[in-house]
């Protein structure tokens, strides 16, 4: 076996394992707050919160789980809080494409903690973006009150929830709550705010204030049922429209009413029937090398996801550190702007390093951008820099005013941009690929990305020279033995706050997914954004030239 054939097996040997990691980590948090939880949940004859979307979706259809690993290693002190205590995603229900989001009632009653408001205001905003039908499976037992601090008050906590159900109605989006458990104090706003609320009798409760709250309040003696409970609010408050007698009727109800809803305007994006890539999916395991600074050619990994692997690139010779161009991603017409991750050399003699960012590739992609907005064509963004050049030369052809063009041109795009971080998203170059900060319609991560304001070495070489600077000006000197091992600390630390699990934890994505499904996923996500008419006109703005 050749050397280089050696390393392709090597690299697909990693990110195999890679991928093997995070499905082992996903069936860790798919057991919710574990086996006796669920099985609790099961005595009460109630279906788990991942039972119930795997019910409701329409049989053999795809769901796209959105935050799965949302707070995930975080809350240790309070027990954990696997995927936030919510499951989400967007599912099929009798053929339309919806954003399901159901509480898990099996971490900690499914109580909101920070991250749960996070998470939840997250799918609200894919559902407002994308015009999708929002179905809530209600089942909390509201804010967890030793965190109340950090969930109730602010602009982005558990408030804004009820602020988005009426913009959301306001916009002609339907939403249908099924109150499933317990829903109570603020909560109890979500359904009611819902165009229309199904009830489960003996399980599913709405009210301001529970029993015990009632009475230490105004020394009433009331118990759950009669005081919220489904026959109370079908038969004497009018507060919700239906009840059942178990979660499935309950479910099958909303089917019916998801299959009479209108056809939706769709954003006309340009669809053809599919092909799948003339070069082997498989391949896409390979490519991106174990070690994230080597090269490789990201054309390679472009036509491992796009139709027929034709990819119609736009300034081929120029500004080459970027790759810009036109293809099909399961027949939907996408623009791709990708960073090249090969060592180029432009035309007037330069070696460019790969995955950097030049001032003429910076350029070429700012004007591709436009390019796409002006024909309603969906950007698909490839992650895989290091950031933008620097240096003398870099700064004095001005770097950061070709910089600009392209932060410009990414914010001030009209058309769905999806962002995926296969390697390195570092510093600047986060943001000018099209980072959480600049509004992805979706953003995911291969598990082998790494999100940080710059290199782990180059971070904690940094670091490491300001703190001996720092001793230095105390007159206190430091060993290269405690030098070498204050580095290793600063690495360490630094590099546990780059990987795929801290960004997912804290939503700066979406969610990891498995290279090989890139190309699904693209094409999910472009589904839900089609559902929304691109309403604005694009402009930029005064352009730094």
């Amino acid at each position: 076996m050749d050397h280089q054939q050696l390393e392709i097996n090597k690299n697909e040997d990693q990110m195999r394992l890679m991928v093997s990691t995070m499905k082992q980590r996903l069936a860790v948090i798919e057991q919710g707050g574990g086996k006796k939880s669920l099985e609790k949940v099961k005595q009460r004859g109630k279906l788990n919160a991942r039972e119930r979307i795997s019910y409701l979706i329409d049989a053999n259809s795809t769901f796209t789980e959105i935050g799965a690993f949302a707070a995930y290693d975080m809350y240790t002190e309070h027990g954990g809080c696997p995927a936030a205590g919510t499951v989400a995603g967007l599912g099929y229900i009798a053929g339309r494409q919806c954003m399901i989001i159901a509480n898990d009632m099996t971490v900690k009653a499914g109580a909101w903690f920070p991250l749960t408001g996070k998470k939840n205001l997250r799918l609200q905003e894919i559902a407002m973006e994308n015009r999708l039908p929002v179905i809530y499976l209600v089942d909390s037992a509201g804010v967890y009150l030793p965190m109340q601090d950090e969930i109730f008050p602010d602009k982005e906590h558990f408030g804004r929830i009820f602020r988005n159900n009426a913009r959301m109605s306001a916009m002609g989006i339907t939403q249908i709550a099924a109150v499933m458990g317990s829903c109570v104090a603020g909560g109890a706003y979500l359904p009611i705010m819902s165009d229309e609320v199904l009830m489960v009798e003996g399980n599913g409760s709405i009210f301001l204030a529970g029993p015990y709250l009632v009475k230490a309040a105004i020394g009433e003696d009331v118990d759950a049922e009669t005081l919220g409970g489904a026959v109370t609010h079908t038969e004497i408050s009018g507060i919700a429209d239906y009840k059942f007698k178990t979660d499935e009727e309950c479910l099958d109800q909303i089917k019916k009413i998801v299959g009479k809803l209108g056809k939706p305007e769709d954003a006309g994006f340009d669809r053809i029937a599919p092909v799948a890539p003339a070069k082997s999916p498989e391949d896409i395991y390979s490519i991106i090398p174990r070690d994230g600074s080597k090269p490789y050619d990201m054309v390679e990994l472009i036509e491992r996801i796009v139709d027929n692997s034709a990819f119609d690139q736009y300034k081929e010779d120029y500004g080459k550190s970027i790759l810009c161009g036109y293809a099909r991603i399961d027949g939907w017409a996408v623009g791709i702007v990708a960073n090249q991750r090969k060592i180029v050399k432009s035309r007037k003699g330069e070696m460019q390093m790969g995955g950097v960012i030049y001032n003429d590739s910076a350029d070429k992609a700012a004007r591709f951008i436009m390019n796409c907005n002006q024909k309603k064509i969906p950007l698909v963004f490839l992650q895989d820099v290091t950031g933008f050049m620097v240096g003398s030369r870099s700064e004095h052809a001005g770097i950061i005013k070709d910089g600009a063009k392209l932060v410009n041109a990414v914010s001030n795009s009209v058309v769905p941009k999806i962002t995926i971080i296969v390697g390195n998203s570092y510093g600047a170059g986060n943001y000018a690929m099209c980072g959480k900060a600049y509004d992805p319609r979706f953003i995911y991560a291969w598990p082998s990305a790494k999100i940080a304001v710059m290199g782990g070495e180059q971070a904690a070489k940094t670091l490491l020279q300001i703190q001996v600077a720092s001793l230095k000006a105390k007159n206190q000197t430091i060993s290269p033995e405690e030098e070498a091992n204050l580095l290793k600390t600063i690495t360490d630390k630094y590099n546990a706050q780059t990987t795929p699990y801290y960004a997912a934890a804290r939503l700066w994505v979406d969610a990891i997914i498995d290279p090989g499904e890139t190309r699904n996923i693209i094409s999910e996500s472009l589904k839900a954004a089609n559902q929304a008419p691109v309403e604005e006109a694009f402009r930029t703005g005064v352009i730094q030239v």
